[in-house]
């Protein structure tokens, strides 16, 4: 999360929203669709009005089925959370009936017990149940002893008979600040079934790498490394990926190079002696960039893939880089600075990349784009360059604001994202970019 999203999220708790929410049937929604730019066609799929979720700060998980599921920030039950937020965040789920889409809440969160604020997108384990983070419960000042949860959605049974059932939450961990706190990163699985993740807080003071195990139905949680705020890194705010080998691979956004907050990119190897972190890279804030708020993912050809928020030949604008391996170590390579409007901030990518089968890389910016509320941008690979694709702006109106969270992509190549603020009431959107 950027640190534009963190002014969000101060201004979104200033403001204080009242209204009666309950569990609601499902929404069917409307498609609008603006002026086509690029050669493309951007569809508004759903604005967030409160009672169905607000401000999603992550992005959308597929299913086999072709369901999109998603969380949102805040929003939801404001009766069980009337924090001044209204409402504690919820997990949604997508299905398209026809030319539309329809919206249905899976679970809203309470504030105690079921955590409060997801501000990752959930994950689909081994078994078909939905996995994610909270990273609260209640209060942002009960932190510590009560810094966000590791919980697991189940469907409700077949023979549910109401127009809504809620699915059935269980949570797997509860962080008290000391050992981690606030989860902020999606969790990630091995082929063992084993659960991976990252908190932004506790342990030393800057962030733990964690694993989570499950032996019957208990679930066993264990610190694989805890960062020391040194060249190590500090504050990792995306989850990890995991290799063929079972090694893990992540960034954090500050520390590094003595003296510097700039961020590095790290990796844990399993040995007989625990888990041995290496420093892969060191940010140094020139045109390599600064700040690599989202993660990491393995292209084509077996690189690392990331962006940093900030920084660049453009001043605030991010750089997209990878890692090549080379023997024991991985390489540094520049693959391109995106644009800036020149405002200082980390208006850049705050969320992972996607990678189509053609080797194309799409992502967005949190607040660049011609209106300064963020972009939807594609690269291509051509003859050892890349050509940058600015496939949508979003004005901040109706369309959407600052999307934090990055795309998917359907077998037809289109794109679905989320924005966390503005369209309607101001609470995010949902939207659709085709070719």
């Amino acid at each position: 999360m950027t640190k534009l999203a963190f002014g969000l999220l101060c201004r979104l708790h200033s403001h204080h929203r009242t209204f009666t929410l309950s569990l609601l049937p499902a929404i069917l929604l409307s498609l609008i669709s603006f002026p086509a730019a690029h050669a493309q066609t951007f569809t508004l799929i759903h604005y967030f009005t409160g009672r169905d979720g607000a401000y999603p700060m992550a992005g959308l998980t597929w299913d086999q089925a072709g369901n999109l599921y998603g969380t949102t920030m805040e929003g939801g039950d404001v009766q069980a959370c009337p924090q001044p937020g209204g409402g504690c965040g919820t997990v949604f789920k997508l299905s398209k009936h026809g030319a539309s889409w329809t919206l249905t809440p899976l679970f809203l969160f309470n504030g105690y017990s079921a955590g409060a604020w997801p501000f990752a997108r959930v994950t689909f384990g081994p078994d078909g149940a939905l996995y994610g983070t909270t990273a609260g419960v209640y209060q942002v000042d009960q932190c510590p002893p009560h810094c966000g949860t590791v919980f697991r959605l189940t469907p409700p049974a077949r023979n549910c008979a109401a127009s809504h059932c809620s699915w059935t939450q269980k949570v797997l961990y509860e962080f008290d600040g000391q050992v981690g706190g606030k989860p902020r990163g999606p969790v990630t699985f091995d082929s063992a079934g084993n659960l991976y993740s990252t908190t932004s807080q506790g342990g030393a003071g800057c962030g733990i790498v964690f694993q989570m195990t499950r032996s019957g139905g208990q679930w066993t949680f264990a610190t694989l490394y805890d960062f020391l705020d040194g060249q190590d890194g500090c504050l990792p705010y995306s989850g990890v990926v995991v290799d063929h080998a079972g090694n893990l691979y992540g960034t954090a956004t500050q520390a590094g190079l003595p003296g510097f907050n700039w961020g590095t990119v790290y990796a844990l190897s399993p040995s007989d002696a625990g888990w041995i972190e290496t420093t892969l890279y060191q940010f140094q804030n020139q045109a390599d960039g600064f700040g690599p708020y989202g993660g990491l993912i393995f292209d084509t050809a077996g690189n690392l893939v990331g962006t940093t928020a900030s920084g660049g030949s453009d001043l605030y604008g991010g750089t997209v880089f990878e890692l090549t391996p080379g023997g024991a170590n991985w390489n540094y390579n520049f693959v391109f600075n995106l644009p800036s409007l020149g405002i200082q901030g980390s208006g850049g990518p705050s969320d992972t990349l996607l990678q189509d089968a053609a080797g194309n890389l799409y992502g967005t910016t949190f607040s660049e784009g011609t209106h300064g509320y963020g972009s939807v941008f594609k690269l291509t690979p051509s003859n050892g360059n890349w050509i940058y694709t600015d496939l949508y702006d979003f004005t901040g109106g109706s369309d959407g604001a600052h999307p934090a969270g990055g795309v998917v992509m359907d077998a037809a190549g289109n794109l679905f994202g989320t924005t966390s603020a503005a369209g309607g009431p101001g609470k995010g959107t949902i939207f659709e970019i085709t070719p």
